[in-house]
């Protein structure tokens, strides 16, 4: 993640300046239209959006010390930040309205005030992070060992570590003890007892997919939805229970963070080519893609909120790159510097 520093204030005209608009590109035909787009301005790297859906915040971790950025859920208005944290995610404990973010140390806050409450030291590289509502612990995930470590949200200890079999990408959990992580250097699904911290199965998807990243679950009727990069952008349906696969359907390139919504049966993909796939699950055996709506190029990550059924992303617009720039991560094409004043939160819906 590149880091960068704006003043709040600068983020804050721009921001109530620019809080509605139009989405940069047409959409295909189908129920889901960008409804507002915030160009919210600011600068430095950006990675995981997330959804506070009680607290009524979205909060949008940047680089530097433009640090985590805070948004009213509902009208994209900014409502505060944490210079001090420049993290990759974000997530909060609804119970004890705490916050935590993949620093390193993990920042741990309160969710009212936003103030810093402690640190927390933890090896490896924070990167993604999972709040399981079960038992009320914070999972946070790195590409290296150890590759999961839990936190007791209320106390903001650490409560263990454990090795998942690989290179750990999106987390969910079923809210009654069972967390499923994309495992995404070995093609398949960790299935994780979470009282016991301990890697009960792993579901091999590798004859479908490899370069695994996002991972949504469809908790009601046990159905995992599993991104895949190659050979070609794939989502592999599987039955959370028994691991058999259920069926493929392609999604757009450059999938990373998907999430399920359970009120309108659809899993919902960003990707980094500028779409985001829906798809229906018209009963637990049977899906479509819906529609492939037109977002930003770069707004690879999402946050749903599942009151209201908006999805939002995230990009910001880019120069071109050098002639000698190397490719960026992941193989992806190199890109120039970032248009100031360009970064934008995209809020999703029906119309």
């Amino acid at each position: 993640m590149r880091r960068f520093c704006i003043p709040l204030a600068a983020v804050v005209a721009i921001a109530a300046a620019a809080v509605s608009g139009l989405a940069q590109h047409s959409s295909n035909a189908g129920p889901y239209k960008v409804l507002k787009t915030a160009k919210v301005g600011g600068e430095g790297g950006y990675d995981y959006i997330f959804a506070d859906v009680e607290g009524r915040r979205l909060y949008v971790p940047r680089g530097g010390q433009t640090g985590l950025t805070v948004w009213n859920l509902d009208t994209l208005e900014p409502t505060g930040s944490i210079a001090s944290v420049a993290a990759g995610g974000a997530t909060v404990d609804p119970k004890s309205h705490h916050g935590f973010s993949t620093t390193k140390p993990i920042t741990m806050w309160d969710a009212n005030t936003l103030q810093v409450l402690k640190t927390i030291d933890v090896d490896g590289r924070p990167d993604g992070i999972l709040f399981d509502p079960y038992n009320e612990r914070v999972w946070v995930l790195s590409h290296r060992p150890p590759y999961a470590t839990v936190i007791d949200a209320k106390e903001g200890t650490v409560v263990g570590t454990l090795d998942v079999g690989g290179a750990p990408e999106q987390a969910v959990s079923d809210g009654k003890g069972k967390i499923y992580i994309n495992i995404s250097d070995k093609a398949n699904i960790a299935v994780v007892d979470a009282k016991n911290m301990a890697v009960t199965a792993h579901y091999d998807v590798s004859s479908k997919g490899t370069g695994g990243s996002g991972l949504a679950l469809d908790a009601r009727n046990h159905i995992l939805f599993a991104y895949y990069r190659q050979p070609s952008p794939t989502v592999v349906i599987v039955n959370a229970e028994s691991g058999n696969i259920i069926t493929t359907l392609s999604t757009g390139a450059g999938v990373d963070t998907v999430a399920f919504n359970p009120n309108t049966m659809e899993a919902i993909s960003a990707e980094n080519a500028g779409t985001m796939t829906f798809i229906k699950e018209k009963s637990p055996t049977s899906f479509e893609v819906e529609q492939t709506l037109d977002t930003m190029k770069g707004a690879k990550t999402l946050a749903l909120d599942t009151r209201t059924n908006h999805v939002f992303t995230m990009a910001a617009e880019f120069g071109p790159p050098a002639a000698d720039a190397p490719p960026g991560p992941a193989g992806r094409p190199a890109r120039g510097p970032m248009v100031p004043g360009s970064f934008s939160i995209l809020m999703i819906g029906k119309q």
